[in-house]
């Protein structure tokens, strides 16, 4: 008769049966060589923000598959919990024990104060001047992901992906030789000011002719390319782009490739910047508001469309992520 297999894993089925067996073949025994160097590694604790979850488990798995084979290798081998006190997800909760009980934040205390182990940090530094001693690693400007409340960066896996509704603008920008404009469509006006140059398929019947051309980036009065790319999607919002490398990792690459210049108009703290012109020291947002009303007010503003778009949050304070 066929056994169903369980739609919940069931341990008990399996997993006496294999620790017998590793019994039985003296998996555990160890016979440490003193010639050897001990081998040991620190087992980080769960997150203290968060739930347990698959990636622990896996984590877990590979540490204690690593010290059991060096121990069979004749090592003297350790697996010790260990305390994690320089996590990012611990500092958070820090962070917000000070702010909350004593008002103060990590710039009040000072990099002395808020660092406990100068050991780690030796380590590190000395780990990244190895790697680029090797040509392992190299120091370049890529886009990363930027939390403006954390003031962190974030790795992919960090940022979760929320589906929000939004706006579609449509923009005219008028070629600088005055023979008509383009209409480029975004969902981000606010990083307008840091626009390096406006991206066409190269396919496009319509564009074709303009590539090569420069058009004028409307509030900033600055004079920008038009370049053909295949990144822009035929038939999709107005077919034409506009290039932001600061802000965006697709625009990045587009400026790699046709070499725009670089423009970075938000800071770390969500705040427009020195290159923001007229909206210098506003927040993300609040320029957002203030710049659809000024392309309005100066006829830029062609239409609006509601569009519902994936935005990427921070996984710790659910602040919208802004690529930087």
């Amino acid at each position: 008769m066929k056994r169903e297999l369980p739609k919940v894993y069931e341990p008990q089925q399996v997993e006496g049966r294999i620790y017998e067996m590793w019994e039985k073949g003296d998996c555990f025994r160890g016979d440490p060589d003193p010639q050897k160097k001990p081998f040991s590694i620190v087992m980080p604790p769960p997150n203290v923000t968060g739930q347990l979850h698959m990636g622990h488990a896996m984590d877990c798995t590979l540490q204690d598959i690593l010290t059991r084979f060096k121990r069979m290798q004749g090592y003297a081998a350790l697996w010790v919990p260990g305390v994690d006190h320089a996590g990012i997800a611990t500092q958070i909760k820090v962070e917000e024990e000070l702010r909350v009980n004593e008002g103060l934040t990590r710039y009040d205390l000072g990099r002395e104060k808020f660092t406990m182990d100068e050991g780690c940090s030796k380590a590190v530094r000395e780990t990244f001047c190895e790697l680029y001693d090797k040509g392992l690693i190299y120091k370049g400007s890529r886009i990363i992901n930027w939390c403006p409340h954390c003031v962190t960066a974030l790795s992919d896996a960090e940022v979760e992906y929320q589906d929000k509704p939004g706006h579609l603008w449509h923009i005219r920008y008028p070629l600088a030789d005055g023979s008509g404009d383009l209409v480029v469509a975004t969902t981000r006006p606010e990083t307008m000011m840091g626009d390096t140059g406006v991206a066409v398929n190269p396919e496009d019947e319509r564009f074709k002719h303009l590539i090569g051309k420069t058009c004028i980036l409307p509030i900033m009065n600055r004079e920008i390319p038009i370049v053909g790319d295949e990144y822009c999607e035929i038939g999709f919002g107005t077919g034409a782009v506009k290039m932001t490398p600061a802000h965006d990792p697709n625009d990045f690459e587009v400026g790699q490739r046709h070499n725009l210049e670089i423009i970075r108009c938000i800071g770390d703290d969500g705040r427009i910047n020195e290159n923001g012109g007229p909206y210098n020291g506003m927040d993300r947002y609040e320029c957002r508001k203030a710049i659809v009303k000024d392309l309005e007010e100066q006829g830029y503003l062609v239409k609006v469309e509601p569009y519902n778009h994936n935005v990427g949050t921070c996984y710790r304070c659910h602040n919208d992520v802004e690529p930087l």
